[in-house]
């Protein structure tokens, strides 16, 4: 354990067990202390600390990447997306001060750049996603105090709000598809689940009387609790029990990969532009019609009451609303005495 000797390294021991950190309040190393992965591992990350300037935006950029919540809060695949904008981000903002990030005017800067990009605004909106986290993880360091993307107008709009699969959509989807992709698609339609959570849910996932599963888009810090309603448990009953995951593939494993594109491929013979997201409004029109009332809806998918309110208006409530204003009307009409016309004198 001499290796730990070296200087700079900080060595944590808590609970009989010695942790190991790049430098005082630096990332955790994770190799082996003492095994050639270690030196590796140690000498990447404290490259840029020798050679990068501490007051730079470039030094925050290399403190993110070998930070704890780099590498074990943002999950892999995201990662890999944003990778390539902390480069854009360091190669652009790299030399300037981190003091410059806590004044006005670097909003202007921020702005210009982020046009630069603006042929593609989705992915635009992906560099100053990264941009903001980035300074948040600053303000979490103590090295700034605001981060200057918070409220910056997004380029992307794109209003999927409310929107559902009618039931001609279901049917029409279930043609097309194979029983793998029926079960997965009418088990989101039933459940709201994202396609993520989907994938993984388990058969231990299911109680006798809800479904209790940790949201991966909450990093699994927050739970949904989806009541066991009867056409929800029928269709889990005909879903064969092939592997530990509820939902698998052809050859009954569990979906790794091709889930995507399998559905693309369904609802494009389909014949449909519809999001699996989608997925979403449809199982709360479907449980609000099974009796939940609004302010349940909203715990489950966690959205705000007025959401799921306009929501069951646009959908559920819809018919029943013209049908009142309809009533209205003609009621005003029998109240209304009729007009005789004049008489014309002789």
């Amino acid at each position: 354990m001499a290796m730990l000797d070296i200087k700079g390294v900080h060595v944590v021991t808590a609970k009989g067990r010695t942790y190991v950190y790049a430098w005082r309040g630096g990332p955790r190393v994770q190799s082996a202390p003492g095994s050639p992965e270690f030196i590796a591992e140690l000498a990447e990350l404290t490259a840029g600390r020798r050679t990068l300037d501490s007051t730079k935006l470039a030094s925050l950029c290399a403190a993110w990447r070998g930070s704890d919540h780099w590498r074990n809060e943002i999950s892999a695949k995201t990662r890999q997306n944003w990778t390539p904008w902390l480069d854009r981000i360091q190669a652009h903002f790299g030399k300037t001060s981190i003091a410059a990030f806590d004044r006005p005017l670097i909003r202007v800067a921020i702005r210009k750049w982020r046009d630069e990009y603006k042929a593609t605004p989705r992915s635009a909106d992906v560099g100053l996603e990264v941009l903001s986290r980035l300074l948040s993880f600053g303000m979490d360091e103590g090295r700034l105090m605001t981060n200057a993307v918070k409220g910056m107008q997004r380029l992307y709009k794109s209003d999927r709000s409310m929107i559902i699969w009618t039931p001609e959509d279901m049917n029409r989807l279930e043609a097309a598809s194979s029983p793998q992709m029926i079960a997965a698609f009418k088990l989101a339609a039933l459940t709201g689940l994202r396609t993520s959570d989907l994938l993984r849910l388990s058969w231990n996932h299911i109680g006798p009387l809800a479904i209790e599963i940790s949201t991966g888009k909450s990093q699994h810090r927050k739970t949904t609790l989806i009541p066991l309603y009867g056409e929800l448990r029928e269709h889990l009953a005909t879903i064969p029990k092939r592997s530990t995951t509820v939902l698998t593939n052809q050859d009954g494993a569990s979906w790794r990969t091709g889930f995507g594109s399998s559905f693309q491929k369904a609802k494009t013979r389909a014949g449909i532009d519809k999001h699996f997201h989608d997925f979403r409004g449809t199982a709360a029109t479907r449980m609000y019609l099974g009796g939940l009332d609004e302010r349940e809806i909203a715990e489950i998918f966690t959205w705000s009451e007025d959401y799921v309110a306009s929501m069951m208006r646009r959908y559920v409530k819809k018919d029943e609303l013209l049908m009142d204003r309809i009533r209205r009307l003609d009621e005003l009409k029998a109240r209304t005495p009729a007009v005789k016309p004049a008489v014309k004198p002789a």
